[in-house]
């Protein structure tokens, strides 16, 4: 029986935080029957084997500062594949709608005529609990705010500076360059003893975190040698497992 067609198109994808285990169902399945996969850098390759033996894999990744495939290159591939093969995925790290540009992706695609789809993926900073670090807890942080530490311009957001004006848990994606800055910020506003956390490769054997305070973050990296990708968390919720009135 052939494939229904609303199965077929480009599948923009998340791939997880890291663990090969924490993609959903959903994703499996139409990973077992890709004709193509895009991937970035920060998947697992692990996730590759569970594509067919017929299956092209394409890199299309970017290094954190470094060398990357241009988005334009990106979308002309997208183009060029779903014009040739029916399941075309764009596996990304994380979850594609969370500073991946996954609907950036998505809406190219549909000018072109191409049926997409969206599959969710667990994102890195949901990895934090590994790490026994919630981002929110009853009477310590109702909420949060998820910031990129590099904007289209490389600059910090300004966002930082209303979400510490708040008692809610700050998620920092793409920080690693901007800890000086970070901290400085938090000290600008008689905050540099919050509790902050700086995980890299959440969720994998390798996992590597420091936990210290916030004005500390650049020098704690260097002496856990701490790079990028890693996510930065500040706020109460760090340390809460060392807290018996917690409970």
């Amino acid at each position: 029986m052939s494939e229904k067609t609303e199965d077929n198109g480009l599948f923009v994808m998340g791939g997880g935080p890291g663990d090969p285990e924490l993609i959903t169902l959903k994703a499996y399945h139409v990973l077992k029957r890709a004709d193509v996969i895009l991937y970035d850098n920060l998947i697992n390759r692990e996730l590759l084997d569970l594509a067919p033996a017929h299956c092209e894999m394409v890199y299309v990744g970017k290094q954190p500062y470094g060398t990357y495939t241009p988005q334009e290159s990106i979308h002309e591939l997208i183009k060029q594949y779903t014009n040739s093969h029916q399941v075309v995925v764009r596996l990304k790290g994380g979850d594609p709608f969370i500073f991946g540009r996954g609907f950036e992706e998505v809406l190219f695609a549909r000018k072109q005529g191409i049926q997409t789809h969206y599959i969710p993926g667990i994102s890195s900073m949901q990895a934090s609990g590994f790490s026994d670090i919630p981002l929110t807890h009853r009477g310590v942080s109702e909420s949060m705010w998820v910031i990129t530490g590099t904007k289209k311009d490389g600059s910090l957001s300004r966002d930082l500076r209303c979400a510490i004006q708040s008692a809610a848990t700050v998620v920092i994606y793409m920080g690693m360059k901007k800890l000086d800055e970070i901290s400085e910020i938090y000290q600008q506003s008689a905050l540099g003893e919050m509790p902050a956390a700086i995980i890299m490769h959440a969720s994998l054997p390798q996992q590597k975190k420091v936990i210290c305070a916030v004005k500390d973050l650049k020098s704690a990296s260097a002496a856990a040698g701490l790079t990028y990708p890693a996510m930065i968390i500040i706020g109460k919720v760090v340390g809460l497992d060392q807290d018996p009135s917690a409970v």
